[in-house]
């Protein structure tokens, strides 16, 4: 897979707002909140082209029994993939477009963390500038490296994680 980073586009909520329509409808009742994550939620971000989105349902296992209607919109299901308590969709193969992240509401650390990264971002101006810059030096080092390009930008992330939700417990 080619790491492409590019400038914010406006029609990524959209495309969140598109998607998530056809994920709630799937998820129907044991949807609680689905909620654009990742850099593609923060405007001005440069970001790769990628939609996050993160439904939030009453119950983790129930999700399983929807894994053909999500294959049905074109995603790989990956199960936890790495993530304990989550479900993680990607869409896309050599061409990236989605991923989803479901969690349990009760889950609320790793609910919180991508919230408040990204409500962060979309408030601290000079770290979404100093992220975007970051991620387009290292597409352009580690083009054809998704491990390579994911290390170097490691600590920023861990960073910028711990100052984020330190910045919501606060806000």
């Amino acid at each position: 897979m080619k790491i492409q980073v590019v400038a914010y586009s406006n029609t990524w909520p959209a495309i969140y707002q598109n998607e998530s329509e056809q994920i709630s409808a799937i998820l129907e009742d044991n949807l609680v909140a689905i909620h654009h994550i990742g850099s593609t939620s923060v405007p001005g971000l440069q970001a790769k082209p990628i939609i996050d989105i993160m439904p939030v349902v009453r119950n983790i296992t129930a999700v399983d029994a929807h894994n053909n209607a999500f294959e049905k919109l074109g995603y790989e299901c990956m199960g936890e993939f790495g993530m304990p308590g989550r479900r993680y969709f990607r869409k896309g193969s050599e061409t990236r477009t989605h991923h989803i992240h479901i969690f349990e509401e009760a889950n609320q650390v790793d609910i919180t963390r991508h919230l408040a990264v990204r409500d962060y971002l979309r408030s601290h101006q000079d770290v979404a500038d100093a992220y975007g810059e970051l991620k387009a030096k290292l597409a352009l080092e580690y083009p054809d490296d998704i491990d390579g390009y994911c290390d170097g930008k490691d600590a920023f992330v861990k960073e910028m994680e711990r100052e984020a939700v330190r910045w919501r417990t606060n806000h």
